[in-house]
């Protein structure tokens, strides 16, 4: 088995972070957020944890393989535009105040977890391709 470190310490970091502001959410927000911020931010927490755990994964797999170093960054840059995104603007509508431009940033965000998953598709393909010759 392929373990490389700074992938498999970013999918714990972002693990253990997506525990942690779970449970912020169940017990700090719960009581000063409404029923859709709170909606809202525990899936931020979700889509993080899916992500931390998706590198985990990654990081067993051959990291020589560019499409795995690329989908490393976009993971990790998905999950920080979407999730802190949402996590940004859960907390600006908890205080009461606007910061619009941060709901840009969930797509993209998004869209770079899109492209992540696209990139791990790549190379478990051309892994299958490399080991049938």
């Amino acid at each position: 088995m392929i373990l490389h470190k700074k992938i498999a310490l970013a999918g714990v970091v972002l693990a253990f972070l997506s525990v942690l502001l779970g449970a912020f959410a169940a017990h700090g927000l719960k009581e000063i957020a409404s029923a859709e911020t709170l909606q809202s931010f525990t899936t931020g927490v979700r889509y993080q944890m899916y992500h931390a755990l998706a590198l985990l994964f990654v990081s067993t797999m051959n990291n020589s393989n560019k499409a795995i170093k690329r989908a490393y960054y976009f993971f990790l840059i998905g999950v920080i535009l979407f999730s802190g995104s949402i996590y940004a603007l859960t907390v600006a509508s908890v205080m009461d105040t606007s910061i619009g431009p941060f709901a840009l940033l969930t797509p993209l965000g998004g869209l770079c977890l899109l492209i992540g998953w696209g990139l791990l598709l790549i190379a478990l393909l051309k892994m299958s391709q490399s080991k049938s010759k």
